[in-house]
């Protein structure tokens, strides 16, 4: 079996020159590690994970847990958070966390306590007081995306601004019957983000005298909600609205398929707009708010990495990061049609 001192003899170095050069630890400069690298591929050489923990401290292994996997949303900020761990020579280790139950208990009291990881990244989870407590007793770097967490850096959108912001672009075409679809309130999701985004659509309406009476209606936050969602709100032609303001991307496509079903006319007829930036809304020519779920996976990395290397001073309250959302304007929205007068 090849060992460390065969690499270092191919690449002609010192055998603590081949260990750094490949752990990453200490300068090496990039002509030899370089060397190093190719002489260890030559051989098949793999570094032990178990031998690099004992010299430098380090599992080069983070864990991550996560509410969902499947959702749009959720699966790019996993996606992009692997792709950069992987960069960086990091393994990553997923946990599903369920909401409150044994399951979701034994993966805080077991398995983030007792396998070692070198940090933690928390994607869309708002985790319970002892659940931070338990999290700070580990000692590692944690990083959270969602919603702020106390003494944790987070990161983050502003769901109220980008609602806001949503149906200002509707108000702006001329749209004053306006409707928002978004989560029910009795399903809210972490973070509190259908009530956020049903604050910013009621706060730009009330901003421009409008009433939002009978204004909302909840869908679940998928294209199938939409559909089913948008049938309802937009099959009675005396009360259809001249445009739809969907809290999700996915909502929004649900509703222009049952525009097009019912022989409603986008944007002719019916304006609409998300919030996501989801990879379908350029089919859909969707005007949409883009939050770009794979900039926040990334930027969770390089933060969580930046602590390891300087570990920063506990901050009791964390630090919340808010990244702006982008309109990206497209043919989904224009201004309302004249209404026909007798």
């Amino acid at each position: 079996m090849s060992g460390i001192a065969d690499v270092a003899r191919l690449a002609g170095v010192a055998k603590a020159t081949a260990s750094r050069a490949l752990s990453g630890r200490g300068y090496v400069s990039a002509e030899t590690r370089e060397k190093v690298v190719a002489a260890a591929r030559q051989i098949g050489y793999v570094a032990s994970p178990n031998a690099a923990s004992l010299v430098t401290g380090r599992t080069k292994n983070v864990g991550v847990i996560i509410p969902f996997i499947s959702r749009w949303f959720f699966s790019e900020v996993l996606e992009s958070v692997e792709q950069a761990l992987l960069q960086e020579g990091y393994d990553m280790t997923l946990y599903n966390l369920p909401r409150a139950s044994p399951e979701r208990d034994r993966v805080f009291e077991y398995f983030l306590a007792r396998k070692r990881f070198d940090g933690i990244i928390s994607v869309g989870i708002a985790l319970s007081e002892p659940e931070v407590d338990h999290l700070h007793r580990l000692g590692r770097p944690l990083v959270g995306i969602g919603g702020p967490i106390r003494g944790i850096h987070t990161i983050a959108i502003d769901d109220t601004a980008s609602a806001r912001l949503a149906t200002e672009h509707l108000l702006s075409l001329g749209h004053t019957d306006i409707v928002h679809i978004g989560g029910s309130l009795a399903a809210e999701m972490d973070f509190a983000v259908h009530t956020k985004r049903l604050a910013g659509f009621s706060a730009a309406m009330t901003d421009a005298g409008l009433s939002t009476d009978g204004c909302f209606c909840a869908s679940e936050f998928t294209m199938p909600g939409g559909y089913a969602t948008g049938l309802a709100v937009l099959g009675d032609p005396r009360r259809r609205p001249t445009a739809v303001f969907a809290a999700s991307d996915e909502i929004a496509f649900g509703v222009i398929v049952a525009a097009r079903e019912l022989g409603i006319h986008v944007p002719t007829d019916l304006s609409v707009i998300g919030i996501d930036g989801h990879p379908y809304a350029e089919m859909f020519r969707l005007t949409t708010l883009e939050q770009h779920p794979r900039s926040q996976g990334r930027l969770a990395v390089t933060s969580l990495l930046a602590e390891l290397d300087s570990p920063a001073t506990p901050d009791a309250a964390g630090e919340l990061t808010v990244l702006p959302t982008v309109l990206a304007v497209r043919s989904s929205t224009s201004a309302p049609r004249p209404r026909l007068t007798s």
